[in-house]
């Protein structure tokens, strides 16, 4: 990719693909009763696998560049629902055109002995250019492990780079915040300032909200504000992340100017009740003139407007503009 081609990313968040089949006894916890008894008692009315066909449906028709996907695929970390997301995911495409990074209810309970996301892996590693940066080296662990330890990882493409971390571990039930932890957070710092260092336009991809102030203590990214230093200090030009199921546009203070932050609404998502106008989406981000510092960026979403479609244009706006008052800094 030339400095002054067009780089078009694909995002996708919480698709929270239905639970299907009989869950094995051994596989039933605390956490993953009530969060079945939510499901049953209404939640599962307002997801749906017709909304992501449609959306994915859309999407190709646009051709993108690479697709970005924030987070729970699934419900309750389950192996069946974890081995049917792989199988989902190998049919959206091949390793080198998607990135993955895991959400809450990915990771919801410990697995001890199974492999987890793992079976993702494929879609969550460096590329050859990620694997010359030391801290974006790093094997996914062995079965049942917290696997923060693989994050973050690195794709380079042209003059952009594509950096995904992991916030989720095991939670109590009823929490829903996740952490990227000391030893994560050093090795982001580390990547971000030598990416930066290459002049390439950074994304950073994240489940939960990137700062604090963007979610509750219950439902927040809890080091967030450990977060907000090592970006003020090291610089990023994008960041991406769902777990909201809501469209936001805020910023991050950065070295140098705001960096923005888009959240988007669950990709699965055909009724909202709390953001009745807030079905499932994707939105397409053009980045252009990708070398650092005139990284250009523009986003649209598509999206539904009523349960059975179409998917329509519902936003568009300049990553870099008034459109995203990044004046005001989120958390300042």
């Amino acid at each position: 990719m030339t400095a002054s081609s067009r780089f078009a990313l694909a995002h996708f968040s919480d698709l929270h693909m239905p639970t299907r089949g009989i869950v094995a006894p051994r596989h039933w916890t605390v956490k993953r009763s009530l969060g079945y008894i939510n499901w049953q008692s209404g939640r599962k009315r307002s997801f749906d696998t017709s909304a992501v066909d449609l959306l994915v449906a859309d999407m190709r028709k646009r051709s993108p560049d690479h697709i970005a996907v924030t987070g729970d695929l699934v419900n309750f970390g389950l192996p069946s629902e974890l081995e049917s997301a792989a199988r989902w995911l190998e049919a959206l495409g091949p390793e080198d055109l998607v990135s993955v990074v895991p959400g809450n209810h990915d990771i919801y309970v410990p697995l001890r002995r199974d492999p987890g996301v793992a079976r993702w892996i494929g879609y969550m590693r460096s590329d050859d250019y990620g694997l010359t940066i030391p801290d974006a080296d790093n094997a996914f662990p062995s079965a049942g492990a917290d696997v923060r330890s693989a994050f973050p990882y690195v794709r380079r493409f042209g003059k952009i780079a594509l950096i995904g971390v992991n916030s989720s571990l095991p939670m109590p039930p009823f929490i829903a915040a996740g952490e990227l932890g000391q030893a994560q957070l050093h090795r982001l710092e580390t990547v971000l300032s030598a990416t930066g260092k290459d002049g390439l336009c950074r994304v950073l991809m994240i489940h939960h909200p990137p700062l604090a102030s963007l979610a509750s203590r219950r439902r927040g990214l809890r080091d967030g504000q450990a977060l907000a230093g090592v970006l003020k200090r090291s610089g990023a030009e994008l960041i991406l992340h769902g777990h909201n199921h809501t469209n936001t546009l805020a910023a991050a203070e950065g070295p140098d100017r705001p960096i923005p932050i888009v959240g988007i609404a669950a990709g699965g998502m055909i009724k909202n009740r709390k953001h009745p106008d807030q079905l499932g989406r994707y939105n397409l981000i053009e980045i252009m003139d990708a070398g650092l510092p005139s990284c250009q960026l523009k986003m649209t979403g598509y999206g539904l407007q009523t349960l059975n479609g179409p998917i329509v244009e519902v936003q568009h706006c300049n990553l870099a503009g008034a459109d995203v008052n990044l004046g005001a800094i989120a958390g300042a």
